[in-house]
């Protein structure tokens, strides 16, 4: 299959399930230009990298930003305080801030270009000890402090899953961060997390089942 089937096969899975707006982000990590063209082709605005000197030679360096003006680039990656300023020179979202001091960091950078960048808290709803994000009981703290800074809009939260072929897991996780939202939204307000990052290639069907409103899918995309 193409690109472009994968893609149109995702998108009619997902409207199917939904019966609402779920935003696509093509993870393009080590993928070609080409490749990155095609998903362009197909439909894709939303591109997530996780490597920034990657990221910085694909689109940068080998213009696919000026040549697709209209792309919206994430960083999806866990961030390194030492690699906030490369980030934010051409990045538009970074979906794992997870806590004040990166929130800080990020703030400050952005200042010294006279940019705001829009930002997602990364939470660790299962709770596993290798992964990133912090803790859904500490995500207000966060939050708190993320929107008193000038330069960073919130725009809602992202998780991952384990990898697992146990649906109970799946869905107990995904339910976990849309309820957090939920809780979140009454005490900040709605436009404040108004985006739910969750769901994989191999897990994007119970995340939108679960109310997912942007998933990250890479393989499922490029691969047959």
């Amino acid at each position: 299959m193409s690109i472009k089937n994968n893609w149109n096969k995702i998108k009619d899975e997902i409207a199917n399930i939904a019966g609402r707006n779920v935003e696509i982000l093509a993870v393009t990590k080590r993928r070609s230009v080409e490749e990155i063209r095609q998903t362009i082709s197909a439909g894709a605005s939303l591109l997530g990298e996780n490597r920034v000197d990657e990221a910085r030679e694909k689109f940068v360096q080998k213009g696919l930003l000026k040549e697709f003006p209209e792309i919206k680039l994430h960083f999806i990656g866990h961030l390194q305080r030492r690699k906030v300023r490369d980030v934010v020179e051409f990045f538009d979202c970074i979906q794992s801030v997870e806590s004040e001091k990166l929130a800080v960091e990020i703030d400050k950078r952005c200042a010294a270009i006279n940019k705001k960048i829009d930002v997602l808290i990364e939470v660790n709803v299962s709770g596993e000890e290798q992964k990133h994000g912090i803790s859904p009981a500490q995500t207000e703290k966060l939050a708190i402090k993320i929107l008193s800074l000038q330069n960073l809009n919130l725009k809602g939260l992202m998780t991952m899953a384990p990898y697992t072929s146990d649906e109970q897991i799946l869905r107990a996780t995904f339910s976990g961060l849309r309820r957090l939202k939920e809780d979140l939204s009454k005490k900040f307000g709605g436009d404040f997390f108004k985006i739910l990052s969750m769901g994989m290639s191999n897990d994007y069907i119970i995340a939108v089942e679960e109310g997912s409103t942007m998933v990250r899918i890479g393989t499922a995309v490029f691969e047959d």
